[in-house]
């Protein structure tokens, strides 16, 4: 790869205050003084401009199949480019790549806990690598908004998807933007979407903003898909998961896929999410309207497979989140010809 000088690259979706900055990629809407920085510590206020101080360092780059990004209605079993660049708006204890989005930013780059890339060189290295897609994934995206924006906007260019991995907490404008050449999106919802567990752990007043970007995303015509991390004790609620389910049926379509995944233990010291729970949680989902229903376990459950809704054939045989047998036909079950909710360009 040839190297590349990096540049301090102005943030977008910004306005000058009294005494300081507002910024709008994230949902925080963050005031920066002059000189500070945001919440997720990669913007700064420099001379009362907004610069972003993660452009083009991506500490993660690796080819995978797409459904390792709980994408599994968008070019099943296609590979995929996964880049992350350091960051993230939430500092629960939930994230599983959660020293990938913390990483310090300030080093000097002879440190090498990043390489630096230009959004035309991920674009390349996708298409070098005969990838469908590139996806912004492993730590939060939308607080690299403008690299992220920078190289969907390339890719789209050319015969390259582009699909994200977001929590969705950020406002309606960059999403607008960002929505254009996006194809393609995973939200992460935790605790089915409970505020307290958001203000306790996330500390967030509201987890509206959220909705409103889903909203947003689905008016823009993105497929969709949601997971949800039923977390035991403080996240595991069956009344607040049926409703998230009723909302996702009525404002996005029954057909939008939900994966209800387990909590596998970590910092809170709550042991794992019980797959009975999962079980119970997926039936009165698919009651509540949703046609596709996954869980995520350990170890694998058989519900990470598609099913036909409408005779209940198995469509799709997968196996931790990597497709084993497909019996697709045109986006149609094989047996009753019924029409199926999948998207392959």
């Amino acid at each position: 790869m040839v190297k590349v000088k990096e540049e301090l690259e102005e943030a977008q979706y910004w306005r000058k205050e009294r005494n300081g900055i507002r910024d709008f990629v994230s949902g925080r809407e963050d005031f920066i003084g002059k000189g500070k920085m945001d919440f997720s510590l990669t913007r700064e206020n420099r001379d009362n401009k907004l610069f972003t101080l993660n452009f083009g360092r991506v500490v993660a780059l690796n080819v995978e199949k797409i459904e390792k990004s709980h994408l599994f209605h968008f070019n099943p079993n296609s590979d995929s480019l996964f880049v992350g660049l350091p960051g993230c708006n939430f500092r629960g204890p939930f994230c599983s790549d959660f020293e990938l989005s913390h990483k310090m930013l300030h080093d000097s780059p002879l440190d090498a806990k990043y390489q630096y890339y230009t959004p035309e060189q991920i674009v390349g290295t996708a298409e070098k690598r005969n990838c469908k897609s590139i996806t912004f994934n492993y730590t939060e995206p939308m607080v690299w908004f403008e690299f992220a924006f920078k190289t969907a906007r390339y890719a789209h260019r050319g015969n390259v998807k582009t699909t994200l991995v977001t929590n969705a907490y950020t406002t309606e404008e960059p999403i607008k933007k960002l929505g254009k050449f996006m194809d393609a999106v995973t939200v992460k919802i935790f605790g089915s979407g409970n505020a307290e567990l958001y203000g306790k752990y996330m500390s967030i007043k509201s987890v509206q903003p959220i909705y409103d970007t889903l909203k947003q995303m689905h008016k823009q015509k993105l497929f969709i898909e949601i997971t949800n991390l039923i977390v035991p004790q403080v996240g595991d609620s069956l009344e607040e998961c049926k409703k998230l389910a009723s909302w996702i049926s009525h404002e996005l379509g029954a057909e939008t896929p939900l994966h209800l995944m387990q909590y596998q233990g970590g910092k809170l010291g709550i042991p794992p999410t019980p797959v009975s729970v999962l079980e119970h949680f997926a039936e009165e989902c698919r009651r509540d309207g949703l046609r596709y229903v996954y869980i995520h376990s350990t170890p694998p459950h058989q519900d990470e497979s598609t099913f036909c809704h409408n005779c209940r054939e198995m469509v799709i045989e997968r196996k931790n989140s990597s497709v084993k047998k497909s019996k697709i036909i045109d986006e149609r079950c094989p047996k009753c010809g019924f029409m199926l909710n999948f998207i392959a360009k």
